[in-house]
Formats: structure tokens, C-alpha cells, sequence
């Protein structure tokens, strides 16, 4: 009787929890609908509006249509999102829009790359000659919070806030230890001396050739902060660097005294400034538009162009693995279909293609340099790099006719290398599994993760990551106009920041997303086009039904693991990377 009730309690438990999941997506979905009515409505700006540009929500590569988003479990936390060119855009639309007073800059801790953050500096840079001016505040400032707010004509700080100066840091994880006492053993087959991606799984501190680069990249990255914020202070590099160097902001008055910082005051003292700015009476409200909504009246705008010569830019965003990927992965099939699509189609003279991946699958990589190589023949194809586009990053992108980075871009990476885990131990001692089988031939059972690997197997493994890294030298030397001799000097899984990838030839030249869109122009021929974007986003409905079971797993990780949910995704990443990779060492975090 015991057993037959504990059957009925958890098929009970279980209908409860199936009903729950299927309540959550019809909600999900009415609320879609309900969103998707609202999509094409833009936002009335009245006079003398304040533009808030709030840069702690997530800045991606593009905005992404998501109805869900206030849905924590299948949404994003509750969090919106908004694309980095879509920011730009509407800083740019502010510049000349006379409804628009002023920018009120509101950042803490902001959730996307010192590469992006850079454009954004620039476009707000360009929005300050207008006359018009930009107010900074917040109560806590992080490094990055502090390299965009550092453009404002007014940076204010909370009495009781803080100011975070202190250098640039960057530290890995290892997880040799962890693999040790679950009984897994990574085997581990490369090219290139600097291919650190490697060096989690096999040791617990960083090769002294990883600390070499780590240093000389984390050096040009700090070279650009220190450079961009004393340029929009005018403060000396010199000054800067003892600032931090000595850890001289230790109260919000020193940011005051040292002038980083234009004064110590309260949200209502910043909103009597506002309203002074704006032209707004004390006793009247102040107007305000979220650079969210102002951004979708931008993007409703451009929207009536009907111009038929255009421009594709192509977005290949995140790790790259074969199939179709999502919005956050570049599948080679999605993105090699975009490419061919934007090449087939007449009305477009140029291509863009957007880089933001620090590489993933060799074979997907290659899939996708081949179409870029056939476009090239075709029509100008000019490669704009973002954060981070290193190793298949890089792949596919090098037969590009010109790559374009940011400074303080993150790139190179040129090398492969192969993982197979071995988790006989895990399964024989731990858990007390054996496997026995039979096979017709000796190598019918490579990569198999239950035993070591022979010698003969490893030399096989060995032989296609050389054959695949000479295929990568090979490719990037034909498109970048170098012998082979040289790209392997400079290869060999060495990570560069992008004015030293410039130096040494990996890139042509330091230069905005926008200056990426205006040389694929300027080689077209063309000075009258309308910009259209491929792969076409997935449809956050469907995303939904296809992923719902992972996101409510995820949202139950995160509540289970809390501040160490990362590390766990870390390991479980880290087992997961087996097959013949073209990546840049693993989540390299720069503080």
C-alpha cells in the first residue's frame, strides 16, 4: 500500500509540474501576442525630453524582439536588452532631433565589452557637438561604468557612493582539481605554443607563455582605458595610471579632488539639473525617454526606406558549431545561408560581416570562410570586429577584403587543438560502471571516453590537428596577403589586442563598426543605400517552444548553485568541449 501511494504521489506531483510548464507558455505566448501588437507603435517624444540612456541592462550585438523577457524563467530575468548599433543609432537620431535636450547617463555596472563600450563612447563623443550636454550619475561606478560615464560634461557621484579605479585584472579558471577528483582525464592534442584554451584541463596555473600574452594583451587594453578617459577628462595618462596604481579613490570626495569626478549630489539634486538643461520648470515633471523606446522610434524610421540598393550586414555572433545555432551562436549552416543569400541577390553591392565569437568548431568555421571567399568574387565582402573575434573567429573572416577592430578588440588566437576526455576512472572507481564490447576493426572505437586513448589513436588525432592548423595558416596567409612562414610566427594560438593585430597585419586598420559600413560603401561604388541585416532573428515563440525545458532547468541551476552557478557551467562546459576546436582560451574575463 506504502509503494502504490508513493506511485500516485509522484505521478500527482508530476501532472502538477506539466500543467505548470504548459500555464507558463500559454502565458508565454499571450503574452507575444499582446507585445507584438505594440511593436510597430513608436513612442511620442515630447519638448524638452531628457533621452535616459541606461547602460546596465545587457548590450548585445543586436536587439533582440522579446516579448518574454518579463517572464523570469523563460525570459531574461526580467531584464531588457538592447543591441549596440541600435544604441548608436538613437544617440546619433538624438544629436539632431530639437525634442531631445539632453542625455541623462545612468550606468553601475554595464553588461557588455570594452569594444562596443568604445563605440558608444564615440558616438556620444559625436553627440556633445551638438552643444547639447550629457549628465552622468550613479551611486556606484565600476571600472566600465566609469569608462562610458567619463564622456559626460558632468560626472556625479552619490555622497555616499563609490568610484572603482584600480587597473584591469584578468584571472582564469582551472579546473585540472576538479577533473581529478571526478575521475576524468582531458587528453589534450595541439598546435601552437600560446593555445591556452587548453590549459585549464591539464594544469592549475597559467604556462609561462599564457602569462606572457595575457600580460601584453591586458597591457594595450588598459593602454586604450587609460588613453580614451584622459582624453574626455583631460587628465594625464601618467596621472591616471598613479591614480589607480595607488588606489587614490578610496572615497566618493577623492574622485572629486583627483577630477574625476565633477561633484557629490543626490538623485533629486540631478533631476533640479536635468530640468535646468531641459528648459523644464521646477514644479513640472521632467520628460523622459528610455534609449529602449527611443531606439524602436529609430528603428520605425528607418524602416521606410525603400531605397533598393543596399548594404547586408551579416551578424555572426558567439561560439561557432555546425548546424543552425541561435541568436546567440553562429551556426554554420544559418550564417554560411545568410552569406550565400546577401551574395545571390542583386540589390546588394556590399557586404558587412559583424564578428563577436571567440571561435568553436573548426569544421563550422571553415564552412563559413568558404562562403565568404566565394562572395569576395562577387562583391566587396569587409570584415568589422567587435569584443572579441578570435580563432574561428578569425577564420572565418580572414579572407575578408579589409578587417576592422577596435583598439581594444581581442583577436588572433590562430591555432587548434583537440579534447578528448577520459572518464574511465569516474566510471570503474567512482560509480563503479566497467565496459567490455567487441569491434571489427582497431580503430573502431576512437574517441572513446571510457578508456585512455593508445598511442596509434593519439597519432591519428595528432595528424588532423596539424593537417587543420595548416589549413587555417594556409587560409589566413592567402587572405591577408603574408607568406605562410610569417602567419605561423604570428599564429600558433597567440592572442593580440587590435592595434598590435593592425601592427602585425592580422588587421588593416582601427575603426568603428559605422567606418566598416562606410568602406564596404566606398568599395561598392555607392553613396545611396539602406542597410538590411541577416541571419534573420529566430522568433522568440518558437525559440520558447524549442528551449523551454533548458531555460526552466537553468532558472532552477541558478536558484540551486547561486554565485557559483558560473563556475558550475564552467566545468560542465569544460567536459562538454571535446572534438578538434579552433578557440581562444576559455571566458577570458577582464575586470
Amino acid at each position: 500500500m506504502k509503494e502504490f501511494f508513493k506511485y500516485v504521489f509522484a505521478t500527482v506531483v508530476g501532472v502538477i509540474l506539466s500543467v505548470g510548464v504548459f500555464f507558463i507558455l500559454f502565458i508565454a505566448i499571450i503574452v507575444g501576442i499582446v507585445s507584438s501588437l505594440g511593436e510597430d507603435r513608436t513612442v511620442l517624444v515630447d519638448n524638452d525630453t531628457v533621452l535616459y540612456l541606461n547602460l546596465d541592462q545587457p548590450i548585445t550585438e543586436r536587439t533582440y524582439s522579446d516579448p518574454l523577457s518579463e517572464l523570469p524563467i523563460i525570459g531574461d530575468d526580467g531584464r531588457k536588452s538592447i543591441g549596440f548599433t541600435d544604441v548608436i543609432k538613437a544617440i546619433k537620431s538624438a544629436k539632431y532631433d530639437d525634442n531631445i535636450k539632453c542625455i541623462y547617463l545612468s550606468v553601475s555596472s554595464p553588461n557588455a565589452g570594452y569594444a562596443n563600450m568604445r563605440e558608444i563612447r564615440e558616438a556620444l563623443i559625436d553627440f556633445k557637438t551638438s552643444k547639447k550636454k550629457i549628465i552622468a550619475y550613479s551611486e556606484v561606478y565600476t571600472q566600465g561604468a566609469y569608462y562610458l560615464a567619463s564622456v559626460a560634461d558632468k560626472v556625479y557621484i552619490n555622497p555616499e557612493g563609490a568610484l572603482e579605479f584600480k587597473g584591469l585584472s584578468s584571472q582564469s579558471m582551472f579546473f585540472k582539481g576538479a577533473l581529478d577528483k571526478l575521475g576524468v582525464e582531458m587528453q589534450i592534442i595541439r598546435v601552437g605554443t600560446y593555445k591556452s584554451a587548453v590549459e585549464p584541463f591539464i594544469d592549475t596555473k597559467m604556462s609561462e607563455k599564457n602569462r606572457e600574452q595575457v600580460t601584453a594583451y591586458l597591457s594595450g587594453l588598459y593602454k586604450t582605458f587609460l588613453s580614451d578617459i584622459s582624453k574626455s577628462r583631460n587628465i594625464s595618462t601618467d596621472s591616471l595610471f598613479m591614480i589607480a596604481n595607488d588606489y587614490k579613490i578610496q572615497q566618493p570626495k577623492d574622485a572629486v579632488k583627483y577630477k574625476m569626478a565633477d561633484g557629490l549630489k543626490y538623485k533629486d539634486e540631478i533631476i533640479d539639473e536635468l530640468k535646468s538643461l531641459s528648459g523644464t520648470s521646477k514644479s513640472s515633471n521632467l520628460s523622459t525617454i528610455s534609449i529602449n523606446d527611443y531606439a524602436k522610434n529609430v528603428i520605425m524610421e528607418s524602416k521606410g526606406n525603400t531605397n533598393r540598393t543596399k548594404i547586408a550586414v551579416i551578424y555572426a555572433n558567439g561560439d561557432i558549431m555546425g548546424g543552425e545555432g541561435d541568436n546567440n551562436q553562429i551556426g554554420s549552416e544559418r550564417v554560411s545561408r545568410a552569406i550565400r543569400k546577401a551574395r545571390t541577390d542583386t540589390s546588394i553591392k556590399a557586404i558587412v560581416l559583424r564578428v563577436n565569437s571567440p571561435g568553436g568548431s573548426a569544421l563550422a568555421s571553415d564552412v563559413i570562410w568558404r562562403e565568404v571567399v566565394l562572395t569576395k568574387k562577387v562583391k566587396p565582402v569587409i570584415a568589422s570586429f567587435g569584443n572579441v573575434a578570435a580563432s574561428g573567429g578569425y577564420y572565418i573572416a580572414c579572407a575578408a577584403d579589409s578587417i576592422f577592430v577596435q583598439p581594444n578588440t581581442i583577436t588572433g588566437s590562430i591555432g587548434v587543438f583537440g579534447m578528448i576526455p577520459n572518464m574511465q576512472k569516474l566510471f570503474n572507481q567512482e560509480l563503479g560502471i566497467t565496459f567490455d564490447g567487441v569491434k571489427t576493426g582497431q580503430y573502431a572505437d576512437i574517441m572513446s571516453t571510457v578508456r585512455p586513448m593508445t598511442a596509434g589513436e593519439r597519432l591519428i588525432v595528432q595528424t588532423g590537428v596539424n593537417q587543420v592548423y595548416d589549413s587555417f595558416i594556409t587560409k589566413v596567409a592567402n587572405g591577408r596577403k603574408k607568406s605562410k612562414a610569417y602567419v605561423d610566427s604570428i599564429a600558433g594560438g597567440r592572442v593580440w589586442v587590435g592595434t598590435d593585430a593592425v601592427k602585425i597585419g592580422l588587421a588593416d586598420r582601427t575603426g568603428s563598426f559605422e567606418d566598416a559600413i562606410k568602406a564596404a560603401a566606398k568599395k561598392a561604388k555607392i553613396t545611396d543605400y539602406r542597410i538590411v541585416e541577416y541571419p534573420e532573428m529566430i522568433d522568440p515563440i518558437k525559440a520558447l517552444l524549442e528551449t523551454s525545458t533548458d531555460k526552466i532547468k537553468v532558472y532552477y541551476a541558478k536558484k540551486e548553485f547561486g554565485a557559483n552557478y558560473m563556475i558550475y557551467q564552467q566545468v560542465k562546459e569544460a567536459i562538454s568541449k571535446s572534438g578538434i576546436q579552433a578557440r581562444m582560451p576559455f571566458d577570458i574575463k577582464v575586470e
